[in-house]
């Protein structure tokens, strides 16, 4: 048992092989939420390897050595179970939801799932198909698509800089002995992390972990390290499209900052919310665009601010004009008492919300044990929040929203009227 702190309800045991098995009862709900995470995505691919984790994704649903997929299909519909997975750049996980009277039975599945895959050749001829379909329906999505683009103009070359879904040519090509090859290197015992919340007996579960999941031994480390600072700060992407899909970014923070609650206040104001500063003056008081807004993403080792909007050609100039005026002014100013104590209250209540569900229980749990981080009680987040003070914030927004620092993407029909439009966010954007 390890000594790492740990909100009441949560327990955490790790086995001798290193796989690590953190659960969270929640007696007042019939129901368990399951899930076994690998400390790989699409940052731990080589270039001939992109789009592998989440093209092996979908293949543990293809088929086990005593199951076929559509064995796997009834067993979890017998079950009333649902079922999902995903990948990220950073994890790759199997997720179940289920009666806890399946407990065992679904544990069993989902096992034989992440570390015993067949990876029959029909199936993967079939399945690389669906993914190149996804692939070619994510390219006729530019709202999506410029985020990606975003990222490549952060990150380089670097794998944070590639999507997670690949690139066609590697999944259409790649051979059978490289998935299993991936699979076998990065399926290890030190980077999966088994979680549950709901109506669950942690010693059932570490019993089950000990039973049914052996994976070989590993390093643990990722092969790819913290990226060096991207050569493009401005990348465009042509294409016929209807409106201008427009990101500004740069370089955030670690997942395990502590800095990362201010900077969800910050975010909150600034195009994170309805009554943020970006969806107030671009959508509501001059109609400019439909979707607008701003985020951030955290890494193991850094993450990124970003804002979006998506907008028609006439209006792309004045979108560009606003959101460089208000990055000047939050870079300058900081946030007022008002909206920090708003951003607040929107903050909080979404955490409360967001883990009424088992399935976001589990999941935070994972993704704290994963990346060792605090795993914080519900209430300790909520003071972490409360305490935000208007220094820090304004500290943060000095930091990371410095327009000067930004870099640009766009996909849309014409280049030079984005570039044009973008140097009112930074002159250094229009001579890129």
């Amino acid at each position: 048992m390890t000594d790492r702190p740990l909100p009441a309800g949560v327990e955490l045991t790790e086995l001798d092989s290193g796989l690590e098995v953190v659960t969270e009862n929640v007696p007042s709900v019939r129901s368990v939420a399951l899930g076994m995470w690998v400390r790989t995505g699409s940052r731990d691919e080589t270039p001939a390897q992109a789009g592998v984790s989440h093209f092996l994704e979908h293949l543990l649903f293809k088929g086990t050595e005593r199951h076929s997929a559509i064995e796997i299909s009834e067993l979890f519909d017998g079950m009333g179970a649902a079922t999902n997975a995903a990948t990220s750049k950073e994890t790759t996980h199997l997720h179940a939801r289920f009666l806890d009277e399946h407990t065992d039975e679904a544990f069993d599945l989902l096992a034989e799932m992440l570390l015993a895959p067949a990876l029959p050749p029909d199936e993967i001829d079939s399945e690389r198909e669906v993914v190149l379909e996804e692939i070619a329906m994510y390219e006729d999505e530019p709202q999506d698509r410029v985020h990606d683009v975003l990222a490549e103009a952060i990150y380089g070359d670097h794998p944070l800089g590639r999507r997670v879904l690949g690139r066609a040519e590697v999944i259409g090509s790649i051979p059978v002995p490289r998935i299993a090859d991936y699979h076998h290197a990065r399926y290890t015992a030190d980077r999966i992390v088994v979680a549950a919340a709901g109506n669950v007996e942690h010693e059932r579960i570490v019993e089950l972990a000990r039973r049914m999941l052996s994976p070989a031994s590993g390093s643990g480390a990722r092969p790819n390290g913290v990226p060096d600072a991207a050569a493009e700060r401005f990348l465009f992407y042509p294409k016929e499209t209807e409106q201008y899909h427009i990101c500004f970014g740069g370089a955030g923070i670690a997942r395990g900052d502590e800095r990362r609650f201010a900077l969800g206040v910050v975010d909150a104001v600034f195009g994170g919310s309805v009554s943020s500063r970006l969806f107030r003056e671009v959508r509501e008081k001059r109609g400019l665009a439909y979707s607008v807004g701003s985020y951030s993403e955290q890494f193991v080792d850094r993450g990124t601010v970003a804002m979006y909007v998506g907008t028609r050609a006439d209006n792309v100039a004045e979108c560009c004009e606003i959101i460089g005026r208000e990055l000047a002014r939050l870079h300058a100013d900081g946030i007022t008492e008002q909206e920090l104590a708003r951003a607040k209250e929107h903050i909080k209540g979404r955490m409360v919300l967001g883990l009424e569900s088992t399935s976001a229980r589990m999941s935070r749990n994972a993704r704290a044990i994963l990346f060792d981080v605090p795993l914080l009680s519900l209430d300790e987040m909520l003071e972490r929040v409360e305490a935000v003070d208007l220094a820090q914030a304004a500290d943060l927004a000095h930091a990371l929203y410095d327009p000067a620092a930004l870099a640009a993407a766009c996909v849309g029909p014409d280049e030079e009227r984005f570039k044009a439009a973008a140097g009112s966010v930074s002159p250094e954007l229009a001579a890129a």
